[in-house]
């Protein structure tokens, strides 16, 4: 498995243009499929997850092509309706193929997703959805084969958690439906809202999304489209933190900051001077920091759990103790250790990480958990003395796209072993 060999000591200092989101380009590739032409992606980026969805694409029977950040999917043809182990297993996100490959083929079988191992997130309530909408369903040794014979017809859905992947699930399935459904109870992310934007223009009929209520009028079938995909608000605060744990300074452009106010609000709570105007976001990091106190990980528009490792990897620069409570995923602490290692005073109760601030950090070998946990990583070795060695991060890949080009572009010492 390849390596990052990061120097820390440098000061991070110039501006970065902002990679499209994972998480919305994955829903919408899934999408495609129920469009029988082409579908354009605009600022589709360049991750293995994304890869992963492709070969799935292709797997149905779609055709593929990539030309830098322009993806085309050609889903005229598509007729296969499986996505077996190996293919599945590549990403958390197979699961959304569900909803799509059931609206356009009245069928479909797949196998238990893979990705990040975060902690328990079973399907169930995408499933429960997709059994209201008259699929059959039955689940063995790992595989859902799932059946409607009678076609989809939209219903009253409840999701007793706003889960976002079962809400993109139940929109996609829902726009080839006869009838209407209405989600209550919806995820309101902006990942969401953009996915809905991209099946509208296709000739989709859904109100309401971003919102927890989405209303979904089933059209007979949709038309080719042209989409941009919005930039990823994660990866925006990633580069913050990253600026933040060197006492730099960044200006990101094509940043959807009318998105991202929670993780703004903790920048400039933490003393950062923070201007943005359009969609450019300008940070100057202070010469003392102040300390964060506790942040709280929730549901949009709260604070979100993918940003809370990169938070915690600039602890160690913050004064005082500093919390964070993760209330989504129970397993998302797997990186502490890892962060220890490079002298971080950080432990854990429960769903509580404390970490005891200014501590001074020195290089180590470290190990990559999970995506975010990854970048976390780098980040903290960017304020560690010395060399450290960041290794396995083909997680990192699963969301980053030329991450250590980026940060080198920044003043950052890294190289890729």
């Amino acid at each position: 498995m390849n390596s990052f060999k990061v120097t820390g000591g440098n000061r991070i200092d110039g501006s970065i243009k902002l990679q499209g989101a994972k998480n919305s380009a994955l829903p919408i590739l899934a999408a495609t499929l129920l469009i029988k032409n082409k579908s354009v992606i605009h600022n589709c980026p360049d991750l293995s997850d994304v890869d992963a969805a492709l070969k799935i694409l292709v797997k149905l029977g779609c055709v593929c092509v990539r030309d830098e950040n322009t993806v085309i999917v050609d889903s005229t043809d598509a007729f296969n309706y499986e996505v077996g182990k190996e293919l599945a297993g590549e990403m958390r996100s197979s699961i959304v193929f569900l909803g799509a490959i059931i609206a356009r083929m009245g069928k479909a079988v797949i196998s238990s997703p893979g990705g990040c191992e975060l902690g328990p997130r079973p399907i169930d309530m995408h499933l429960s959805a997709l059994k209201q909408l008259g699929v059959i369903i039955k689940e063995e040794d790992g595989v859902t084969s799932c059946n409607c014979p009678n076609g989809l017809v939209g219903g009253e859905i409840y999701l007793r958690f706003p889960s976002v992947g079962a809400t993109e699930n139940i929109i996609i399935a829902a726009c080839l439906a006869r009838g209407k459904t209405v989600i209550h109870g919806a995820a309101s992310e902006p990942e969401i809202s953009d996915l809905a934007d991209f099946l509208n223009r296709a000739g989709a009929r859904i109100k309401g999304a971003g919102s927890n209520t989405v209303i979904i009028e089933g059209v007979p079938c949709l038309k080719s489209v042209e989409h941009t995909v919005m930039s990823d608000r994660i990866v925006a605060a990633t580069f913050l933190s990253a600026a933040a744990v060197t006492g730099g300074s960044i200006e990101i452009t094509d940043c959807p900051a009318y998105n991202m106010q929670s993780i703004l609000d903790f920048f400039e709570k933490i003393g950062c001077y923070m201007k943005i105007k359009n969609n450019r976001v300008y940070m100057k990091c202070p010469s003392e920091f102040k300390a964060s106190g506790v942040t709280v990980t929730d549901v949009y528009p709260a604070f979100p759990t993918d940003a809370g490792p990169l938070i915690v990897a600039t602890f160690s620069r913050l004064p005082g103790e500093n919390s964070l409570l993760e209330t989504i995923f129970e397993n998302r602490f797997r990186y502490v250790p890892e962060l220890n290692k490079l002298g971080a005073d950080i432990c854990q109760n429960g769903k509580t990480v404390t970490s005891k601030g200014k501590k001074k950090l020195f290089g180590a070998d470290v190990n990559c958990t999970d995506l975010r946990g990854g970048a976390a990583l780098v980040i903290a070795a960017l304020n560690a003395e010395g060399e450290s060695v960041v290794n396995d991060i083909y997680h990192i890949e699963r969301g980053y796209q030329s991450f250590a080009l980026n940060l080198k572009k920044l003043g950052v010492d890294i190289e890729e072993l």
